[in-house]
């Protein structure tokens, strides 16, 4: 679990990031979980957008995720959503 000023500084991190995922009618699919993990392990800190035809709402989208795979839910807004990881290989992100 992270704390709040963890969880801000996350989101300053990821305010520049372009959503690297989409998540569509297909919903969230072990392909796609196993794609998350990967991209986590690299980067540590993705954004994902929630397109309106997958059923789910961003907030919706990021609780199955996060618990699907470990990850932390840093921010919900609109239709995309912030997870953070730390890498189990080479950790980039040095939280305060």
């Amino acid at each position: 679990m992270i704390t709040s000023k963890q969880r801000s500084y996350l989101r300053t991190l990821a305010n520049p990031l372009q959503p690297i995922f989409q998540l569509g009618k297909a919903g969230v699919e072990e392909n796609f979980l196993k794609q998350l993990n990967e991209a986590l392990e690299s980067r540590e800190l993705i954004k994902i957008k929630v397109l309106n035809n997958s059923g789910l709402t961003a907030r919706e989208a990021s609780d199955i995720i996060c618990e699907a795979i470990g990850a932390e839910g840093v921010q919900t807004i609109g239709s995309k959503c912030v997870l953070y990881k730390r890498s189990l290989k080479k950790p980039t992100i040095e939280l305060p």
